[in-house]
């Protein structure tokens, strides 16, 4: 059995958890794939698979390996595709991990508009607030937001968008409470933050001045969907990325507060893993959302 082949029969055999599967897959034998993979694990030096009686699983090793393979056989079938069919198509699955957030309001229906432009595409679109790391976790790409913190060495990173924080509320609260005039007025405001947040409120003003405001909250709650809602039911005033409002801001439904003031600004970068070449349904993917974000309301050049 062929190096190539044998690749296929060892992906095949730990999607499959069987030999008699990858066999009826790649319409052989099954002792044809067993000598197939003994034979890679010998050139390898390395056991790949733990044989059972009903049921086989990659070792360590083997489910390393295995991932790499997979990416392997999909850049070739990819190229394959592209000069069997003359042209360059994208095709085969993407896994894309985004904050929870940014994936429910914006990315879901930016998503859709992509699998429609390119049909011979599956994605999946994994919401996670953690920071995932595509090298561990099998991440073709991975949005992520941040205020600045330094990004991982081993991860190539493009930028693709910068937002302000905002001030906001209600109309109605403001009409009960009033309109903050300067900083040191929100100590006597109901101010909202988001859980993992701290007490203290980093304001940049007129010229670059930074203002530090000691606010305290009461409310604090683990989900920016959830914080933004509170503030359109009237429950207070927060900071939230311009991404994030701008719609309500353009409705009316939310006002600005302080509106020479922002919050540190809201920082989004594309992680992957190194690689000579990305595979085309990657680029395209990579391609496609840079343009979008950056023409995101509220968006800063």
């Amino acid at each position: 059995m062929d190096q190539l082949r044998a690749l296929k029969a060892l992906v095949l055999s730990v999607e499959l958890g069987s030999l008699s599967g990858a066999a009826r897959a790649l319409q052989t034998t099954q002792p044809s794939i067993s000598k197939g993979v003994a034979a890679l694990e010998r050139s390898l030096g390395a056991r790949l698979l733990r044989r059972g009686s009903a049921h086989l699983s990659p070792t360590e090793e083997g489910q390393r390996f295995y991932e790499r393979a997979k990416r392997l056989l999909e850049d070739y079938e990819e190229a394959v595709g592209e000069l069997q069919a003359g042209v360059e198509r994208p095709r085969g699955r993407l896994r894309l991990s985004a904050p929870l957030a940014l994936g429910q309001t914006v990315l879901n229906g930016l998503m859709l508009e992509f699998l429609a432009r390119y049909p011979e595409i599956e994605l999946d679109l994994l919401l996670d607030d953690r920071f995932v790391d595509p090298l561990e976790e099998r991440i073709d790409l991975a949005l992520r937001l941040s205020d600045g913190a330094r990004l991982p060495a081993d991860l190539v990173a493009r930028a693709v968008g910068r937002w302000p924080r905002l001030l906001v509320a209600a109309p109605a609260y403001l009409a009960a409470r009033g309109a903050p005039k300067r900083p040191q007025d929100l100590l006597q405001h109901d101010y909202l933050r988001y859980a993992a947040g701290e007490d203290g409120l980093p304001l940049q003003g007129p010229g670059g001045a930074a203002v530090a405001v000691p606010v305290r909250s009461r409310y604090r709650v683990n989900s920016a969907v959830a914080l933004r809602d509170a503030v359109l039911a009237g429950a207070g005033i927060a900071l939230q990325p311009s991404w994030m409002v701008a719609q309500a801001l353009g409705s009316g439904a939310l006002r600005r507060v302080l509106p020479r003031h922002t919050g540190p600004a809201q920082l989004g970068h594309l992680l992957y893993a190194p690689r000579r070449q990305l595979p085309l349904r990657v680029r395209v993917l990579v391609d496609f959302l840079a343009e979008r974000l950056a023409a995101l309301p509220g968006a800063e050049g």
